[in-house]
């Protein structure tokens, strides 16, 4: 008899669809309240189920992965290559925006004056709070006086942290640890099982989220900062295309494979503007990439708060934008300033709603930019908090491979085999050849 095969799409294709989908929608209903109220609580629903088993995932894997490790030497080291790595990343990420931003003069072609300004009474306050704890207080606050709080909080490092020590204690008490590990072994499988039916729902939340925010900006609002938007989207896949996959490249790491392999999760953060959104998946997904769940569950979580190299290339060239809109002369010494500015504040406001716009509100007074001038991006922020949240989503997994095989935490036989049923035997059978 012959056999049918039934047709399936898979989640990358369902989830470009939906974000087709929500374009039209947010055309067709543009400023209809009733619709737009429908479609953000959808999609609020969609970022809600997700942001209810980061946290459960975060502190179970990396607990385990913590616990397994067992070495506070080794967890030092890894901590330590992992924060170099964050560092010299964004730090490029930002040096290109400037670049990009000097040679192309994006605001030069704006006038400002006739642009309208868009309500950013959220991002103020928000900048207001993380500007009140400084630095001392960021570092402070990484440190949990209640870990339930935090954890009700939605706060990544306070919780990292707790897991962390948490599980070093696990490692500590030898044999007796070991029905915490099992236990949260099991929380973290019913967890990734739970991600999997809510990725069924993806495709709505996307077409929701995606709707609403056409529905409320509209296409024409994108119309006089569309130069700017192209530049910094540019920007971002120049910075993927050629830093990253050098990066790979002098780690031994096959990044245009890597791309395919993880191109699901990144269409998923782009569509959602929402790390949160691929987090789940893609820990699931470097562990059976080959990396060690003990280097997944600590450098993919961390990554979330430290390492953001598409909101530093966005925010770089928002200010460059900005002063040149303003009419002011950046010197080298001011541009240095910022991009040193911009190095620590993104570090300490990492945690805070909208940290990108938060970021640049507490920086460009720093270098003489009116703070007015924010009002002008706040209404694209949407839009370009999808690209720079896709290139966030990337780094983290090269980050993951690349520390993976510099402590020997990479099994490529288990690589090849994944490879091999992801992407298919020719893809498998090419990148045994290359590596």
């Amino acid at each position: 008899m012959k056999k049918y095969h039934r047709f399936r799409l898979s989640l990358g294709w369902q989830i470009w669809i939906g974000l087709g989908l929500g374009v039209l929608l947010g055309v067709v209903f543009y400023q209809n309240k009733m619709a737009i109220t429908a479609m953000e609580s959808i999609g609020t629903m969609f970022i809600n189920l997700i942001q209810m088993i980061v946290l459960p995932i975060v502190v179970s894997c990396l607990t385990v992965g913590i616990a397994n490790m067992g070495d506070i030497k080794k967890l030092g080291r890894v901590g330590g290559k992992a924060i170099i790595y964050f560092e010299v990343m964004t730090t490029i990420a930002l040096a290109l925006g400037l670049v990009v931003g000097n040679i192309f003069h994006p605001g030069t072609f704006v006038d400002i004056h006739s642009l309208h300004s868009s309500n950013i009474s959220q991002y103020l306050s928000s900048a207001k709070a993380a500007n009140h704890t400084g630095l001392w207080g960021t570092i402070i606050g990484i440190i949990p006086t209640n870990i339930f709080k935090s954890l009700s909080a939605g706060d990544m490092m306070p919780v990292i942290l707790f897991s962390v020590f948490f599980g070093l204690g696990t490692a500590a008490i030898g044999e007796r640890g070991k029905i915490i590990t099992d236990f949260l072994q099991a929380v973290s499988e019913v967890m990734f099982k739970i991600t999997n039916w809510i990725m069924h729902l993806a495709p709505l939340g996307v077409c929701a989220l995606i709707g609403n925010t056409i529905a409320q900006m509209g296409l024409s609002s994108l119309i006089p900062l569309g130069y700017f938007i192209l530049l910094v989207y540019a920007t971002m896949a120049v910075f993927v295309a050629i830093f990253m996959s050098l990066a790979g490249y002098f780690f031994h790491v096959r990044f245009w494979e890597l791309m395919r392999v993880i191109k699901d999760e990144a269409v998923l953060a782009f569509s959602t503007a929402s790390s949160e959104a691929a987090l789940p998946k893609m820990m699931d997904k470097m562990e059976n990439y080959g990396v060690s769940r003990s280097i997944v569950s600590f450098v993919i979580p961390t990554g979330y708060t430290f390492n953001l190299d598409g909101s530093a290339i966005y925010q770089s060239i928002a200010a460059l934008f900005l002063a040149q809109a303003y009419h002011i002369n950046l010197s080298l010494g001011q541009q240095i300033t910022l991009l040193v500015v911009l190095m620590i504040t993104s570090k300490g406001m990492a945690g805070v709603p909208s940290a990108s716009f938060v970021v640049l509100l507490a920086t460009i007074p720093t270098v003489g930019i009116p703070i007015a001038g924010m009002t002008f991006i706040a209404g694209i922020d949407r839009v370009i908090d999808m690209g720079r949240t896709c290139v966030n989503v990337i780094g983290n997994s090269l980050a993951t491979v690349i520390i993976g095989k510099s402590e020997n935490e990479y099994d490529a036989e288990k690589n090849e085999a994944f490879v091999r049923k992801y992407l298919g035997d020719n893809a498998a059978d090419h990148a045994v050849e290359n590596s």
